[in-house]
């Protein structure tokens, strides 16, 4: 049945399409600072990939042939409500992930991937329906930190001050409200050879 439907008062069981003001955030990392949903994330980029193509070209004719996957980046815009300090937690998670300023004389420390995603832990962009209940699940698998901005200031300005974050992931895992995972990492375990395929 249409979304736009005209009984919607019949039996109650007609569902909204999805909307856009319907979602929220978890970060696992912010689990310490009152819970891991982002309830002051503003908006968020849903995971999107590019599939490359290489051409090859025979007399006058040109085909195409699917290359790599790459997915995009994510973008989340949140305000900065002060308690919680969302700027200092973020900051808090790039210092939990292994940069720390050349201050301390001695510190080798450096950031690397696996310290840098463990920090930040999984991340969930999550969209619900009227009731609260999830109707499409984003997980961002080992999601980090590429660029951090804490806003700007402006006298003639009284909008909330918004802090926006970038992720780089490896790739997402699309889970439907009612369905199994279409982007899930059985995917690529289905493809794989078993132990007794390679048995003699």
């Amino acid at each position: 049945m249409a979304f736009w439907s005209d009984n919607f008062a019949e039996n109650g069981t007609q569902k909204d399409p999805k909307r856009k003001f319907r979602f929220k955030v978890s970060v696992a990392g912010l689990a310490n600072a009152g819970g891991p949903i982002m309830w002051w994330a503003k908006t968020a980029a849903k995971p999107s990939f590019t599939i490359a193509s290489a051409e090859h070209k025979y007399l006058n004719h040109t085909f195409y042939y699917p290359g790599s996957v790459t997915w995009n980046d994510v973008a989340i815009t949140m305000v900065d409500p002060q308690d919680p300090d969302v700027a200092k937690l973020l900051a808090g998670l790039v210092s939990s992930g292994g940069y720390h300023p050349p201050t301390t004389s001695g510190d080798f420390t450096t950031m690397t991937k696996a310290s840098a995603a463990h920090a930040l832990g999984t991340v969930t962009v999550i969209a619900i329906d009227g009731g609260g209940a999830p109707i499409e699940s984003w997980e961002l698998n080992n999601a980090w930190i590429t660029d951090l901005k804490f806003g700007d200031l402006e006298y003639g300005g009284d909008d909330l001050t918004e802090v926006s974050m970038t992720l780089k992931y490896d790739w997402a895992t699309l889970t439907p409200g009612t369905g199994a995972a279409v982007f899930s990492k059985a995917d690529s375990k289905d493809t794989a050879p078993s132990d007794s395929k390679n048995k003699s």
